[in-house]
Protein backbone atom coordinates (compact mmCIF):
# COMPACT_ATOMS: atom_id res chain seq x y z
CA UNK A 1 0.00 0.00 0.00
CA UNK A 2 1.15 3.30 -0.82
CA UNK A 3 1.82 5.87 2.15
CA UNK A 4 -0.38 9.10 2.37
CA UNK A 5 1.72 12.42 2.21
CA UNK A 6 -1.35 15.03 2.55
CA UNK A 7 -0.17 18.24 0.36
CA UNK A 8 -0.93 21.62 1.69
CA UNK A 9 1.16 24.62 -0.79
CA UNK A 10 1.59 24.03 -4.44
CA UNK A 11 4.32 25.71 -6.95
CA UNK A 12 2.43 25.98 -10.37
CA UNK A 13 5.44 26.12 -12.83
CA UNK A 14 3.38 27.34 -15.54
CA UNK A 15 1.37 29.91 -17.30
CA UNK A 16 -1.53 30.72 -19.17
CA UNK A 17 -4.88 29.48 -18.48
CA UNK A 18 -3.56 25.69 -17.34
CA UNK A 19 -1.73 27.68 -14.61
CA UNK A 20 -5.44 29.41 -13.63
CA UNK A 21 -6.85 26.44 -13.82
CA UNK A 22 -4.59 24.15 -11.06
CA UNK A 23 -4.66 27.55 -8.50
CA UNK A 24 -8.56 27.44 -8.86
CA UNK A 25 -8.39 23.51 -8.28
CA UNK A 26 -6.31 24.01 -5.28
CA UNK A 27 -8.34 26.89 -3.88
CA UNK A 28 -10.67 23.75 -3.98
CA UNK A 29 -8.97 21.69 -2.25
CA UNK A 30 -7.85 23.97 0.65
CA UNK A 31 -4.49 24.38 -0.50
CA UNK A 32 -1.93 27.54 -0.97
CA UNK A 33 -0.81 28.39 -4.65
CA UNK A 34 2.51 29.63 -5.71
CA UNK A 35 2.57 31.10 -9.47
CA UNK A 36 5.78 32.11 -10.92
CA UNK A 37 5.76 34.82 -13.44
CA UNK A 38 8.00 36.28 -16.44
CA UNK A 39 8.49 40.69 -17.05
CA UNK A 40 6.06 40.12 -19.69
CA UNK A 41 3.34 37.98 -17.36
CA UNK A 42 3.49 40.33 -14.48
CA UNK A 43 0.06 41.50 -15.13
CA UNK A 44 -1.29 38.46 -15.99
CA UNK A 45 -3.97 36.51 -14.40
CA UNK A 46 -2.15 33.36 -13.53
CA UNK A 47 -0.16 35.63 -11.34
CA UNK A 48 -3.15 37.32 -9.70
CA UNK A 49 -5.04 33.73 -9.48
CA UNK A 50 -2.31 32.25 -6.78
CA UNK A 51 -2.10 33.44 -2.95
CA UNK A 52 1.30 33.96 -4.07
CA UNK A 53 3.40 34.77 -7.07
CA UNK A 54 7.35 35.03 -7.74
CA UNK A 55 8.95 36.92 -10.85
CA UNK A 56 11.27 34.93 -13.09
CA UNK A 57 14.18 37.29 -14.62
CA UNK A 58 14.47 36.72 -17.95
CA UNK A 59 12.49 37.79 -20.99
CA UNK A 60 13.03 34.17 -23.13
CA UNK A 61 11.02 30.73 -22.36
CA UNK A 62 14.44 29.30 -21.44
CA UNK A 63 15.38 32.06 -19.06
CA UNK A 64 11.79 31.78 -17.47
CA UNK A 65 9.56 29.10 -17.59
CA UNK A 66 12.15 26.84 -19.02
CA UNK A 67 14.53 27.95 -16.04
CA UNK A 68 14.31 24.85 -14.07
CA UNK A 69 16.83 26.30 -10.70
CA UNK A 70 14.93 29.48 -10.83
CA UNK A 71 11.56 27.54 -10.52
CA UNK A 72 12.88 25.24 -7.81
CA UNK A 73 14.13 28.04 -5.62
CA UNK A 74 11.20 29.97 -5.52
CA UNK A 75 9.51 26.62 -4.81
CA UNK A 76 11.80 25.89 -2.18
CA UNK A 77 11.95 29.60 -0.71
CA UNK A 78 8.05 29.82 -0.39
CA UNK A 79 7.32 26.90 1.34
CA UNK A 80 5.51 24.39 -1.02
CA UNK A 81 5.54 21.09 -0.82
CA UNK A 82 4.68 19.90 -4.19
CA UNK A 83 5.31 21.03 -7.78
CA UNK A 84 2.51 21.17 -10.75
CA UNK A 85 4.15 21.81 -14.03
CA UNK A 86 0.81 21.93 -16.08
CA UNK A 87 1.63 21.26 -20.18
CA UNK A 88 4.33 22.49 -21.98
CA UNK A 89 7.80 23.86 -20.40
CA UNK A 90 8.99 21.07 -17.87
CA UNK A 91 6.11 19.13 -17.72
CA UNK A 92 7.48 16.30 -19.22
CA UNK A 93 11.15 17.13 -18.45
CA UNK A 94 12.99 13.84 -16.17
CA UNK A 95 15.72 16.09 -14.98
CA UNK A 96 12.90 18.08 -13.47
CA UNK A 97 11.24 16.02 -11.77
CA UNK A 98 13.78 14.27 -9.97
CA UNK A 99 15.40 17.47 -9.08
CA UNK A 100 11.87 18.47 -7.11
CA UNK A 101 11.95 15.16 -5.61
CA UNK A 102 15.75 15.35 -4.38
CA UNK A 103 14.62 19.20 -3.03
CA UNK A 104 12.02 16.98 -0.78
CA UNK A 105 9.28 18.21 -2.56
CA UNK A 106 6.08 15.92 -4.27
CA UNK A 107 6.18 15.52 -8.22
CA UNK A 108 2.36 16.07 -9.63
CA UNK A 109 3.00 13.45 -12.36
CA UNK A 110 4.60 10.27 -12.94
CA UNK A 111 7.49 8.75 -11.95
CA UNK A 112 10.93 10.51 -13.82
CA UNK A 113 11.70 6.73 -14.64
CA UNK A 114 8.20 6.45 -17.06
CA UNK A 115 8.49 9.81 -18.22
CA UNK A 116 11.75 9.02 -19.64
CA UNK A 117 10.47 5.64 -21.03
CA UNK A 118 7.15 7.12 -22.62
CA UNK A 119 8.05 10.57 -23.13
CA UNK A 120 11.11 9.46 -25.55
CA UNK A 121 8.66 8.84 -28.37
CA UNK A 122 11.17 6.37 -29.60
CA UNK A 123 10.90 4.08 -26.55
CA UNK A 124 7.35 4.39 -25.93
CA UNK A 125 6.99 2.77 -29.08
CA UNK A 126 8.96 -0.05 -28.10
CA UNK A 127 6.76 -0.38 -25.29
CA UNK A 128 3.48 0.04 -27.32
CA UNK A 129 5.01 -2.82 -29.72
CA UNK A 130 5.51 -5.18 -26.90
CA UNK A 131 2.13 -5.03 -25.68
CA UNK A 132 0.88 -5.38 -29.67
CA UNK A 133 -0.08 -2.02 -30.04
CA UNK A 134 0.12 -1.36 -34.26
CA UNK A 135 2.27 0.63 -35.05
CA UNK A 136 3.07 2.42 -38.26
CA UNK A 137 7.05 1.96 -39.59
CA UNK A 138 9.44 4.14 -37.60
CA UNK A 139 13.20 4.86 -36.88
CA UNK A 140 14.15 2.52 -33.53
CA UNK A 141 16.26 5.79 -32.59
CA UNK A 142 16.38 9.10 -32.97
CA UNK A 143 17.97 10.12 -36.47
CA UNK A 144 21.28 12.23 -36.23
CA UNK A 145 21.15 13.93 -39.80
CA UNK A 146 18.62 14.89 -42.24
CA UNK A 147 20.58 12.27 -44.69
CA UNK A 148 18.94 9.65 -42.29
CA UNK A 149 15.35 10.84 -42.74
CA UNK A 150 16.05 10.68 -46.51
CA UNK A 151 16.97 7.56 -46.55
CA UNK A 152 14.07 6.43 -44.38
CA UNK A 153 11.93 8.00 -46.47
CA UNK A 154 13.48 6.26 -49.67
CA UNK A 155 12.98 2.82 -48.04
CA UNK A 156 9.20 3.44 -47.09
CA UNK A 157 8.02 6.55 -49.48
CA UNK A 158 6.71 9.41 -48.69
CA UNK A 159 5.17 11.15 -46.98
CA UNK A 160 7.02 11.19 -43.65
CA UNK A 161 6.86 12.69 -40.60
CA UNK A 162 9.78 14.23 -38.37
CA UNK A 163 8.93 14.25 -34.89
CA UNK A 164 10.04 15.65 -31.20
CA UNK A 165 11.71 13.05 -29.45
CA UNK A 166 10.92 14.72 -26.56
CA UNK A 167 7.81 16.91 -26.47
CA UNK A 168 4.03 16.99 -28.37
CA UNK A 169 1.43 18.60 -29.27
CA UNK A 170 2.39 19.25 -32.46
CA UNK A 171 5.96 21.44 -31.68
CA UNK A 172 8.84 19.69 -33.71
CA UNK A 173 6.59 17.94 -35.85
CA UNK A 174 6.86 18.45 -39.84
CA UNK A 175 5.37 16.40 -42.41
CA UNK A 176 7.27 16.34 -45.61
CA UNK A 177 5.87 15.00 -48.96
CA UNK A 178 9.24 15.93 -51.62
CA UNK A 179 12.26 14.66 -50.84
CA UNK A 180 13.96 18.25 -51.99
CA UNK A 181 12.18 19.65 -48.72
CA UNK A 182 13.59 17.03 -46.17
CA UNK A 183 16.96 18.55 -45.10
CA UNK A 184 14.87 22.49 -44.23
CA UNK A 185 12.20 20.20 -42.32
CA UNK A 186 14.87 18.46 -40.35
CA UNK A 187 16.50 21.58 -39.46
CA UNK A 188 13.13 23.47 -38.48
CA UNK A 189 11.76 20.47 -36.49
CA UNK A 190 14.81 20.33 -34.50
CA UNK A 191 14.65 24.00 -33.87
CA UNK A 192 11.45 24.05 -32.55
CA UNK A 193 11.76 21.04 -30.65
CA UNK A 194 14.85 23.28 -28.98
CA UNK A 195 12.95 25.96 -28.52
CA UNK A 196 9.73 24.17 -26.66
CA UNK A 197 11.32 21.49 -25.00
CA UNK A 198 15.20 22.07 -24.81
CA UNK A 199 16.12 19.05 -27.27
CA UNK A 200 16.38 19.25 -30.54
CA UNK A 201 16.46 14.94 -31.26
CA UNK A 202 14.13 14.10 -33.70
CA UNK A 203 12.85 10.66 -35.14
CA UNK A 204 11.18 9.72 -38.58
CA UNK A 205 7.88 8.22 -38.93
CA UNK A 206 5.91 6.97 -42.16
CA UNK A 207 3.31 9.41 -42.35
CA UNK A 208 -0.20 7.64 -43.05
CA UNK A 209 -2.77 9.79 -45.29
CA UNK A 210 -5.93 11.52 -44.18
CA UNK A 211 -5.43 10.34 -40.32
CA UNK A 212 -7.45 10.95 -37.46
CA UNK A 213 -5.89 11.82 -33.83
CA UNK A 214 -8.05 9.57 -31.47
CA UNK A 215 -6.73 9.84 -28.05
CA UNK A 216 -7.69 7.69 -24.52
CA UNK A 217 -7.19 9.72 -20.94
CA UNK A 218 -5.88 7.30 -18.48
CA UNK A 219 -5.81 7.93 -14.60
CA UNK A 220 -3.46 5.52 -12.79
CA UNK A 221 -2.45 5.52 -9.01
CA UNK A 222 -0.26 3.48 -6.95
CA UNK A 223 -2.80 0.91 -5.76
CA UNK A 224 -2.92 -0.85 -9.23
CA UNK A 225 -6.30 1.09 -10.59
CA UNK A 226 -5.54 2.01 -14.43
CA UNK A 227 -8.98 4.02 -15.54
CA UNK A 228 -9.65 4.92 -19.08
CA UNK A 229 -11.65 7.99 -19.12
CA UNK A 230 -13.12 7.58 -22.57
CA UNK A 231 -11.44 8.37 -25.93
CA UNK A 232 -11.42 11.89 -27.59
CA UNK A 233 -10.99 13.15 -31.36
CA UNK A 234 -8.68 15.96 -31.71
CA UNK A 235 -8.25 15.42 -35.78
CA UNK A 236 -9.72 19.76 -36.50
CA UNK A 237 -5.84 20.80 -36.44
CA UNK A 238 -3.94 23.60 -38.38
CA UNK A 239 -0.54 22.95 -38.92
CA UNK A 240 -1.03 20.02 -36.69
CA UNK A 241 -1.71 22.21 -33.27
CA UNK A 242 -4.81 20.80 -32.30
CA UNK A 243 -8.40 23.52 -32.97
CA UNK A 244 -11.19 21.54 -31.87
CA UNK A 245 -11.46 18.39 -29.44
CA UNK A 246 -14.60 16.66 -28.83
CA UNK A 247 -15.54 13.77 -26.30
CA UNK A 248 -16.24 10.68 -26.74
CA UNK A 249 -14.74 10.69 -30.29
CA UNK A 250 -17.37 9.87 -32.62
CA UNK A 251 -17.82 7.64 -35.55
CA UNK A 252 -15.39 4.76 -34.31
CA UNK A 253 -16.54 1.02 -34.26
CA UNK A 254 -16.77 -1.18 -31.18
CA UNK A 255 -13.33 -2.73 -32.36
CA UNK A 256 -11.68 0.69 -32.81
CA UNK A 257 -12.58 1.96 -29.31
CA UNK A 258 -11.83 -1.06 -27.83
CA UNK A 259 -7.94 -0.96 -29.17
CA UNK A 260 -7.97 2.37 -28.30
CA UNK A 261 -9.01 2.09 -24.53
CA UNK A 262 -7.31 -1.39 -23.79
CA UNK A 263 -4.18 -0.49 -25.99
CA UNK A 264 -3.68 2.53 -23.95
CA UNK A 265 -4.65 0.54 -20.76
CA UNK A 266 -1.77 -1.88 -21.48
CA UNK A 267 0.60 0.76 -22.31
CA UNK A 268 0.55 2.13 -19.14
CA UNK A 269 0.17 -1.05 -17.26
CA UNK A 270 3.08 -2.24 -18.96
CA UNK A 271 5.01 1.31 -18.20
CA UNK A 272 3.76 1.29 -14.40
CA UNK A 273 2.38 4.33 -15.26
CA UNK A 274 0.79 6.50 -12.17
CA UNK A 275 -0.92 10.27 -12.87
CA UNK A 276 -2.82 11.53 -15.56
CA UNK A 277 -1.68 10.93 -19.00
CA UNK A 278 -2.72 10.27 -22.41
CA UNK A 279 -2.28 7.90 -25.15
CA UNK A 280 -2.66 8.95 -29.01
CA UNK A 281 -3.89 6.74 -31.75
CA UNK A 282 -4.52 7.82 -35.35
CA UNK A 283 -7.05 6.01 -36.86
CA UNK A 284 -6.05 6.00 -41.13
CA UNK A 285 -8.45 6.28 -43.76
CA UNK A 286 -8.86 2.62 -43.98
CA UNK A 287 -9.90 2.71 -40.49
CA UNK A 288 -6.25 0.79 -39.48
CA UNK A 289 -5.45 2.00 -35.62
CA UNK A 290 -2.08 3.04 -35.06
CA UNK A 291 -0.28 3.91 -31.42
CA UNK A 292 1.34 7.23 -31.92
CA UNK A 293 2.76 8.61 -29.02
CA UNK A 294 2.09 8.94 -25.14
CA UNK A 295 1.56 12.73 -23.05
CA UNK A 296 3.06 11.95 -19.50
CA UNK A 297 0.93 14.71 -18.05
CA UNK A 298 -1.96 16.59 -18.27
CA UNK A 299 -3.50 17.73 -22.02
CA UNK A 300 -4.75 21.19 -22.75
CA UNK A 301 -7.84 18.41 -23.75
CA UNK A 302 -9.01 17.23 -20.88
CA UNK A 303 -12.01 19.72 -19.82
CA UNK A 304 -13.78 17.44 -23.08
CA UNK A 305 -12.87 14.47 -21.20
CA UNK A 306 -13.73 16.14 -17.09
CA UNK A 307 -17.53 17.64 -19.08
CA UNK A 308 -18.78 13.95 -19.73
CA UNK A 309 -17.49 11.81 -17.24
CA UNK A 310 -17.67 14.40 -14.14
CA UNK A 311 -14.13 13.77 -12.93
CA UNK A 312 -11.98 16.42 -12.00
CA UNK A 313 -8.89 15.51 -13.63
CA UNK A 314 -6.62 18.35 -11.93
CA UNK A 315 -8.01 17.65 -8.84
CA UNK A 316 -7.18 13.43 -9.52
CA UNK A 317 -3.58 14.42 -9.95
CA UNK A 318 -3.29 16.02 -6.52
CA UNK A 319 -5.19 12.81 -5.17
CA UNK A 320 -2.61 10.76 -6.78
CA UNK A 321 0.41 12.57 -6.05
CA UNK A 322 -0.77 12.26 -1.95
CA UNK A 323 -0.55 8.72 -2.29
CA UNK A 324 -4.40 8.17 -2.57
CA UNK A 325 -6.60 6.00 -4.58
CA UNK A 326 -8.57 7.21 -7.20
CA UNK A 327 -11.92 8.60 -6.18
CA UNK A 328 -13.73 6.12 -8.29
CA UNK A 329 -13.78 2.59 -9.42
CA UNK A 330 -13.28 1.17 -13.01
CA UNK A 331 -13.77 3.02 -15.99
CA UNK A 332 -16.20 5.84 -15.68
CA UNK A 333 -19.19 5.77 -18.41
CA UNK A 334 -19.71 8.87 -20.31
CA UNK A 335 -22.47 11.43 -20.54
CA UNK A 336 -23.43 13.55 -23.68
CA UNK A 337 -21.16 15.21 -25.59
CA UNK A 338 -18.98 17.91 -25.33
CA UNK A 339 -16.87 20.21 -27.58
CA UNK A 340 -13.75 21.96 -26.82
CA UNK A 341 -12.68 25.06 -28.99
CA UNK A 342 -9.40 26.27 -28.23
CA UNK A 343 -9.17 30.25 -28.33
CA UNK A 344 -5.88 31.38 -30.22
CA UNK A 345 -4.80 34.59 -30.85
CA UNK A 346 -3.95 33.72 -34.86
CA UNK A 347 -5.33 35.60 -38.09
CA UNK A 348 -6.98 33.29 -40.14
CA UNK A 349 -7.48 35.79 -42.96
CA UNK A 350 -3.42 35.28 -43.26
CA UNK A 351 -3.07 32.05 -42.75
CA UNK A 352 -3.25 31.11 -38.96
CA UNK A 353 -0.38 33.29 -38.40
CA UNK A 354 0.06 34.47 -34.75
CA UNK A 355 -1.26 37.90 -33.55
CA UNK A 356 0.33 39.21 -29.87
CA UNK A 357 -0.87 42.35 -29.36
CA UNK A 358 -3.12 44.27 -26.35
CA UNK A 359 -6.43 42.14 -25.97
CA UNK A 360 -9.10 45.22 -25.50
CA UNK A 361 -12.46 43.52 -25.28
CA UNK A 362 -12.74 40.03 -23.70
CA UNK A 363 -16.48 39.35 -23.17
CA UNK A 364 -17.19 35.31 -23.28
CA UNK A 365 -20.09 33.41 -23.40
CA UNK A 366 -22.46 32.44 -20.30
CA UNK A 367 -25.41 29.32 -20.27
CA UNK A 368 -26.18 25.72 -20.09
CA UNK A 369 -23.33 23.48 -20.91
CA UNK A 370 -20.95 26.27 -21.48
CA UNK A 371 -17.45 26.68 -19.83
CA UNK A 372 -14.71 29.06 -20.52
CA UNK A 373 -11.16 28.14 -18.81
CA UNK A 374 -9.18 31.32 -19.72
CA UNK A 375 -5.94 32.62 -18.86
CA UNK A 376 -6.31 36.80 -20.49
CA UNK A 377 -8.63 39.63 -19.56
CA UNK A 378 -9.32 42.62 -21.39
CA UNK A 379 -6.44 45.21 -21.14
CA UNK A 380 -3.75 42.54 -20.68
CA UNK A 381 -0.91 42.12 -23.62
CA UNK A 382 -0.50 39.07 -24.90
CA UNK A 383 3.69 38.44 -25.22
CA UNK A 384 4.75 37.19 -28.67
CA UNK A 385 7.30 34.96 -26.87
CA UNK A 386 5.26 32.12 -25.81
CA UNK A 387 2.08 29.91 -27.54
CA UNK A 388 -0.68 31.42 -28.87
CA UNK A 389 -3.63 30.03 -26.70
CA UNK A 390 -5.72 32.59 -25.15
CA UNK A 391 -8.43 30.38 -23.61
CA UNK A 392 -10.70 27.61 -24.56
CA UNK A 393 -14.80 27.17 -24.37
CA UNK A 394 -15.97 23.75 -23.31
CA UNK A 395 -19.45 23.18 -24.34
CA UNK A 396 -21.38 19.48 -23.25
CA UNK A 397 -24.76 19.09 -24.19
CA UNK A 398 -26.82 15.50 -23.77
CA UNK A 399 -26.16 14.55 -27.71
CA UNK A 400 -23.50 15.73 -30.05
CA UNK A 401 -26.25 18.04 -32.06
CA UNK A 402 -27.56 19.90 -29.12
CA UNK A 403 -23.60 20.16 -27.92
CA UNK A 404 -23.23 22.03 -31.61
CA UNK A 405 -26.19 23.55 -31.48
CA UNK A 406 -25.12 25.22 -28.10
CA UNK A 407 -21.46 25.62 -29.60
CA UNK A 408 -22.75 27.66 -32.42
CA UNK A 409 -24.76 30.21 -29.79
CA UNK A 410 -21.65 30.67 -27.89
CA UNK A 411 -19.29 31.33 -30.40
CA UNK A 412 -21.55 34.28 -31.61
CA UNK A 413 -21.51 35.81 -28.33
CA UNK A 414 -17.74 34.84 -27.55
CA UNK A 415 -16.57 39.02 -27.67
CA UNK A 416 -12.49 39.21 -28.56
CA UNK A 417 -11.03 42.49 -29.49
CA UNK A 418 -8.02 44.50 -29.75
CA UNK A 419 -6.31 40.90 -31.38
CA UNK A 420 -7.37 38.71 -34.18
CA UNK A 421 -8.26 35.30 -32.58
CA UNK A 422 -9.89 32.15 -34.39
CA UNK A 423 -13.16 33.15 -33.49
CA UNK A 424 -14.52 33.57 -37.32
CA UNK A 425 -13.12 29.71 -37.98
CA UNK A 426 -14.62 28.21 -35.13
CA UNK A 427 -17.79 29.83 -36.14
CA UNK A 428 -17.73 28.73 -39.93
CA UNK A 429 -16.69 25.09 -38.88
CA UNK A 430 -19.48 24.17 -36.59
CA UNK A 431 -21.64 24.77 -39.73
CA UNK A 432 -19.12 22.59 -41.64
CA UNK A 433 -20.45 19.34 -43.20
CA UNK A 434 -17.16 17.64 -42.97
CA UNK A 435 -17.60 18.05 -39.14
CA UNK A 436 -21.31 18.33 -38.76
CA UNK A 437 -22.48 15.57 -40.71
CA UNK A 438 -23.38 11.71 -40.37
CA UNK A 439 -19.29 10.62 -40.51
CA UNK A 440 -16.60 12.92 -39.74
CA UNK A 441 -14.21 13.78 -43.00
CA UNK A 442 -12.10 16.03 -41.27
CA UNK A 443 -8.31 14.54 -40.62
CA UNK A 444 -5.19 16.19 -38.92
CA UNK A 445 -3.96 18.54 -42.16
CA UNK A 446 -7.86 18.69 -43.51
CA UNK A 447 -7.47 22.02 -42.75
CA UNK A 448 -4.30 22.97 -43.90
CA UNK A 449 -4.97 21.24 -47.39
CA UNK A 450 -8.73 21.35 -47.82
CA UNK A 451 -10.82 23.74 -45.58
CA UNK A 452 -12.63 26.09 -47.83
CA UNK A 453 -14.58 28.27 -45.44
CA UNK A 454 -18.29 29.10 -46.09
CA UNK A 455 -17.88 32.94 -45.08
CA UNK A 456 -15.92 33.15 -48.35
CA UNK A 457 -12.40 32.18 -49.73
CA UNK A 458 -11.49 35.48 -50.54
CA UNK A 459 -9.48 37.72 -48.66
CA UNK A 460 -12.08 40.20 -48.86
CA UNK A 461 -14.87 37.58 -47.37
CA UNK A 462 -12.29 36.81 -44.43
CA UNK A 463 -11.54 40.27 -43.36
CA UNK A 464 -15.27 40.90 -43.33
CA UNK A 465 -15.34 38.18 -40.52
CA UNK A 466 -12.85 40.62 -38.89
CA UNK A 467 -14.74 44.00 -39.09
CA UNK A 468 -15.60 45.19 -35.32
CA UNK A 469 -19.27 45.86 -35.12
CA UNK A 470 -21.32 47.75 -32.96
CA UNK A 471 -24.78 46.13 -32.39
CA UNK A 472 -27.83 48.78 -32.21
CA UNK A 473 -31.52 48.19 -30.54
CA UNK A 474 -34.33 49.17 -32.98
CA UNK A 475 -38.02 49.29 -32.60
CA UNK A 476 -40.35 49.60 -35.01
CA UNK A 477 -43.87 48.86 -34.59
CA UNK A 478 -43.56 47.45 -31.56
CA UNK A 479 -41.15 44.72 -32.61
CA UNK A 480 -37.18 44.96 -31.60
CA UNK A 481 -34.57 44.60 -34.26
CA UNK A 482 -31.13 44.14 -33.07
CA UNK A 483 -28.44 45.58 -36.08
CA UNK A 484 -24.88 45.02 -36.55
CA UNK A 485 -22.97 48.39 -37.92
CA UNK A 486 -19.25 49.10 -38.75
CA UNK A 487 -17.80 50.19 -35.32
CA UNK A 488 -16.24 52.83 -37.61
CA UNK A 489 -19.65 54.33 -37.86
CA UNK A 490 -19.59 55.52 -34.00
CA UNK A 491 -15.96 56.59 -34.13
CA UNK A 492 -15.28 60.08 -33.03
CA UNK A 493 -14.69 62.61 -36.09
CA UNK A 494 -11.06 64.38 -36.48
CA UNK A 495 -10.93 68.40 -36.76
CA UNK A 496 -10.36 67.11 -40.38
CA UNK A 497 -13.43 66.09 -40.71
CA UNK A 498 -12.35 62.19 -41.26
CA UNK A 499 -13.36 59.39 -38.64
CA UNK A 500 -11.36 58.30 -35.91
CA UNK A 501 -10.62 54.58 -34.64
CA UNK A 502 -8.60 52.79 -32.19
CA UNK A 503 -5.42 52.27 -33.26
CA UNK A 504 -4.62 48.92 -35.03
CA UNK A 505 -2.46 46.00 -33.61
CA UNK A 506 -0.84 45.30 -36.30
CA UNK A 507 0.85 47.72 -39.05
CA UNK A 508 -0.38 47.44 -42.79
CA UNK A 509 2.27 45.96 -44.96
CA UNK A 510 4.34 48.24 -46.50
CA UNK A 511 3.44 49.80 -50.14
CA UNK A 512 7.00 49.21 -51.63
CA UNK A 513 6.07 46.80 -54.85
CA UNK A 514 9.22 45.14 -54.48
CA UNK A 515 9.82 44.49 -50.72
CA UNK A 516 9.12 41.53 -48.65
CA UNK A 517 6.55 41.84 -46.01
CA UNK A 518 7.03 40.05 -42.77
CA UNK A 519 4.15 37.81 -42.24
CA UNK A 520 3.42 38.75 -38.43
CA UNK A 521 5.25 40.27 -35.62
CA UNK A 522 8.22 37.65 -34.39
CA UNK A 523 11.99 37.12 -34.37
CA UNK A 524 13.74 36.35 -37.77
CA UNK A 525 15.20 32.91 -37.57
CA UNK A 526 17.11 32.41 -40.97
CA UNK A 527 17.42 32.90 -44.57
CA UNK A 528 17.08 30.11 -47.19
CA UNK A 529 18.82 32.20 -49.79
CA UNK A 530 21.42 34.04 -50.47
CA UNK A 531 22.42 37.72 -51.04
CA UNK A 532 21.69 38.52 -54.60
CA UNK A 533 20.12 35.22 -55.68
CA UNK A 534 17.80 35.04 -58.09
CA UNK A 535 14.27 34.16 -56.93
CA UNK A 536 11.52 32.89 -58.07
CA UNK A 537 7.74 34.05 -57.02
CA UNK A 538 5.90 31.48 -53.89
CA UNK A 539 9.70 30.35 -53.50
CA UNK A 540 10.51 30.30 -49.99
CA UNK A 541 13.08 32.25 -48.91
CA UNK A 542 13.27 32.83 -45.20
CA UNK A 543 11.66 31.48 -41.97
CA UNK A 544 9.97 33.80 -38.96
CA UNK A 545 8.81 32.73 -35.58
CA UNK A 546 6.69 33.57 -32.99
CA UNK A 547 4.37 32.44 -30.61
CA UNK A 548 6.51 29.26 -30.36
CA UNK A 549 5.77 28.42 -33.80
CA UNK A 550 7.91 28.79 -37.18
CA UNK A 551 6.63 29.96 -40.68
CA UNK A 552 8.27 30.34 -44.01
CA UNK A 553 8.03 33.53 -45.64
CA UNK A 554 7.80 32.68 -49.43
CA UNK A 555 9.03 35.45 -52.25
CA UNK A 556 5.83 37.78 -53.37
CA UNK A 557 7.63 38.24 -57.06
CA UNK A 558 10.44 36.93 -59.17
CA UNK A 559 13.91 38.78 -59.29
CA UNK A 560 17.10 39.15 -57.48
CA UNK A 561 17.28 39.49 -53.94
CA UNK A 562 18.57 42.12 -51.55
CA UNK A 563 18.14 40.85 -47.82
CA UNK A 564 17.92 43.66 -45.01
CA UNK A 565 17.35 41.53 -41.72
CA UNK A 566 19.87 39.05 -39.80
CA UNK A 567 18.79 35.97 -37.70
CA UNK A 568 17.63 37.02 -34.10
CA UNK A 569 16.20 40.49 -35.42
CA UNK A 570 12.76 41.28 -34.06
CA UNK A 571 10.39 41.90 -37.06
CA UNK A 572 6.91 43.36 -37.23
CA UNK A 573 4.14 42.64 -39.14
CA UNK A 574 4.72 44.38 -42.68
CA UNK A 575 8.08 45.19 -42.08
CA UNK A 576 10.41 44.64 -45.34
CA UNK A 577 12.49 41.78 -44.54
CA UNK A 578 14.13 41.87 -48.20
CA UNK A 579 13.96 43.71 -51.71
CA UNK A 580 13.48 41.87 -54.91
CA UNK A 581 14.60 43.76 -57.78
Amino acid sequence: MSEITPLSTVLIANRGEIAVRIARVAADLGMRSIAVYSDADAEAPHARAADEAYRLPGASPAETYLNAPAILDIAVRAGADCVHPGYGFLSENSDFARDVLAAGLTWIGPDPETIDSLGDKVAARRIAESVGAPLAPGTSDPVEDWEQARDFAEEHGLPIAIKAAFGGGGRGLKVVARAEEIEDAFASAGREAREAFGRPECFVEKFLTKPRHVEAQVLADRHGNVSVLGTRDCSTQRRFQKLVEEAPAPFLSDAQRRAIVEGAREVCRKAGYVGAGTVEFIVSEDGTVSFLEVNTRVQVEHPVTEAVTGIDIIAEQFRIAEGRPLSFEGDPASHGHAFEFRINAEDVAHGFVPCPGTITAFEPPLGPGIRVDSGVRAGWTIPGVYDSLLAKLIVWGPTREVALRRARRALREFRIEGVRTVLPFHRDIVEHPALVGDRLNVYTDWVDKEYSPALGDTPEAIEEAYAERTTVSIEIDGRLHTVGLPASLFSAPTPGGATSSAPRTQPEPTDDEGAVPCPYTGTFVAWKVEEGEEVSEGQAIATVEAMKMESNVTAPRSGTIHLMTSPGDAVERGAALARIE
